[in-house]
């Protein structure tokens, strides 16, 4: 655990100086909010104001840009050949992968809350209680942890930083196929049984659900079940691949 604590202060230090995408991971999701609240809310019908039903998206879209970073830094780790320098001291792969799964874990709080306090700013009135803000921000927060894991996983499988940023693309995308900007219902027929059914919509409709007191019946466990097998198959992918790629 100090080993992984150290390495999460070492993630954490290298993106407070590459504060290019340290910028641009916070400003992309406040971007995306004002550009689908103020240029789109006003022509999608979703039965409320739109800007209570697109922040959960938001902040979905938000986490997966920030998570799926890890799979750049940990690619660049291998390349830069720190990696041997660190397994010379005794540092296991676990601690390294670890930190670099923490500290995304971080930044993405930080980028989510300040995407939550615009979204207050500009008409977002949640009227969740305090289980249900707990309940919400564990599961969020779970969602962060499954997603970083197999973003580091994608990291140690592919063999350049080019090849990790087209992960970086994919996961930005997965939220929109979902409910996470329109109701799934209003999507083609062939498409509606993948948007309604992915992860990603299990997930928001918790939030949407927790955060605006709305009945969630079994979803929130739908949702949890999905991060814990993403968590479980990534968590296990990441050991192999480090040993494979540092034997």
């Amino acid at each position: 655990m100090s080993d992984a604590l150290i390495m999460t202060g070492r993630s954490l230090r290298l993106s407070r100086r590459n504060l290019d995408a340290l910028i641009t991971s916070m400003a992309l999701p406040v971007m995306l909010l004002l550009v689908f609240v103020y240029f789109f809310g006003g022509a999608i019908d979703t039965g409320t104001r739109y800007v209570t039903y697109v922040v959960p998206g938001v902040l979905l879209l938000c986490a997966g840009f920030g998570a799926a970073n890890t799979a750049m830094a940990v690619t660049e780790d291998l390349k830069s050949g720190i990696i041997d320098r660190f397994r010379s001291l005794d540092i296991g792969g676990t601690p390294i992968l670890t930190g670099h799964v923490l500290a995304s874990a971080v930044r993405n709080l930080v980028a989510t809350t300040l995407v939550l306090c615009l979204a207050l700013a500009i008409g977002f009135r949640p009227v969740a209680t305090l289980s249900g803000w707990l309940a919400a921000t564990a599961v969020l927060l779970i969602y962060i942890l499954a997603l970083s894991w197999f973003s580091a996983a994608i990291g140690l499988f592919v063999k350049s930083s080019e090849a990790a940023g087209g992960f970086t693309f994919l996961v930005s995308f997965l939220p929109y196929p979902s409910s996470a900007f329109v109701r799934t219902d209003t999507m083609p027929g062939w498409l509606q049984g993948f948007a309604a059914h992915q992860p990603v919509t299990q997930v928001i409709e918790t939030l949407r659900g927790l955060l605006l007191g709305q009945p969630v019946g079994t979803t929130p466990w739908v949702a949890l079940a999905w991060c814990a097998g993403i968590l479980a198959v990534s968590v296990g992918a990441s050991g192999l691949l480090f040993r494979r790629r540092t034997a």
